[in-house]
This record gives structure tokens, C-alpha cells and sequence, in this order.
């Protein structure tokens, strides 16, 4: 039983990112292109029987790169999002520097929010509340195992700290989590283990 996360494909730089609405560049699309037919030659190893993903745009993209190949319909949720970073999402940087001076991600206290999003204990309790809603669902049956997820770094990055059990701020190091690679989240003696960690096999 596995959950295989992926971050989405590379996006266009100079921007934040967050809820952004901006999609892949070229290259993303190259790299989530690569990633669906390394699924689908490998099918056996992997056997994808579910796909989601966040419904961010660029999570969107990727998903379907992977889906049109190895056949399989995603089921897009917001609940698997990056964080909310409200008025600066999709903000270009030097926008974002004079209108919001300061303000990112690791600057914010726990429970302050960005301006018209969320804080990163809000961050933290959705994705994790997310993973163990999945987590339950697959051991029930809910959900056909194995599933690929597709969604971005910072949600990664905070289920390494909840598989890990270690405590999480947004001012933790960034596991690395580089775009479209793997970690394989599995299950074994009744605990959900990472296994594999930030895989390009693909490229």
C-alpha cells in the first residue's frame, strides 16, 4: 500500500507562487510528460490505481500530462494545495517586495496569516488532516491503492515532518523536493513510512 507524492512541474519564476494562478512553463510540461511515461513503462512496479491532486493550476497541468498516459482520471481537490498566501499569490516579486514589504513564508508567526490567506498552523492542520484522511480511507478500502498525488513543495515538505514525527514550523529546513520527482510514502507493520525520497528516475 503506497501513496507516491509528487511536486507539480516547473513554473514560470519571478513570481509567488502559493495559490498562484500561473501554470507550467515548457519545461514542466517536458518534465511531467517524462514522468507519465516512466509510470506507465513501469506500470508494474508502480501500479497506479488512483491519481489526485491539488487543483492549483499547476498541479492541474501536471496531473493531466500524467493521466493522458497511463490512462487513469484525477480526482482534483483543494484540500492538497500549497499555502494560501492571499493577496501575493501570482504577485510578481518586485510587486510583492513594494506592496507587501518583508513578507514570506518563513517571516510569518504560526498564527499570523498571510494578508487575506491562511497561517501556517492553518497550513500545517490542513495538510496533515488531509494525509490522515487519506491514509484511513486506503486502509479501508475507500480508495484503491496505489495512489500518485500530485501537489506542491511546501505540502511535501510538511508531511516529511509528519511521517518523521517532528515538529514543524514555518521556519524548518526544506527537505529537498525538486520538481516532478517522487517520494513513496508506504505502509509497513501498520505505519506509513517514507521509503523513497525525491526520485528522478524519469529524467
Amino acid at each position: 500500500m503506497k501513496i507516491f507524492l509528487v511536486r507539480h512541474g516547473a513554473d514560470e519564476e519571478g513570481f509567488r507562487g502559493g495559490w498562484s494562478s500561473r501554470g507550467l512553463i515548457e519545461q514542466g510540461v517536458f518534465q511531467s510528460r517524462r514522468l507519465g511515461e516512466f509510470l506507465h513503462r513501469y506500470q508494474d512496479e508502480y501500479g497506479i490505481r488512483t491519481i489526485m491532486s491539488s487543483d492549483l493550476p499547476r498541479a492541474v497541468e501536471t496531473a493531466r500530462e500524467i493521466e493522458r498516459i497511463i490512462n487513469k482520471e484525477t480526482i482534483y481537490s483543494e484540500d492538497w494545495r500549497e499555502m494560501n498566501n492571499g493577496y501575493l499569490a501570482g504577485m510578481p516579486n518586485q510587486e510583492a517586495e513594494k506592496r507587501y514589504p518583508g513578507v514570506y513564508f518563513n517571516t510569518l508567526d504560526m498564527d499570523a496569516p498571510f494578508p487575506g490567506g491562511e497561517t501556517p498552523k492553518h497550513f500545517y492542520n490542513r495538510i496533515t488532516k488531509a494525509f490522515e484522511s487519506l491514509r484511513r480511507k486506503l486502509e479501508c478500502q475507500e480508495v484503491k491503492s496505489n495512489v500518485l498525488l500530485v501537489t506542491h513543495g511546501g505540502v511535501i515538505n510538511v508531511l516529511y515532518y509528519h511521517l518523521n514525527g517532528q515538529d514543524w514550523t514555518n521556519k524548518s529546513p526544506f527537505f529537498p523536493i525538486d520538481n516532478t520527482s517522487v517520494h513513496t510514502v508506504e505502509r509497513i507493520l501498520n505505519q506509513w513510512k517514507i521509503t523513497e525520497k525525491n526520485t528522478m528516475k524519469h529524467l
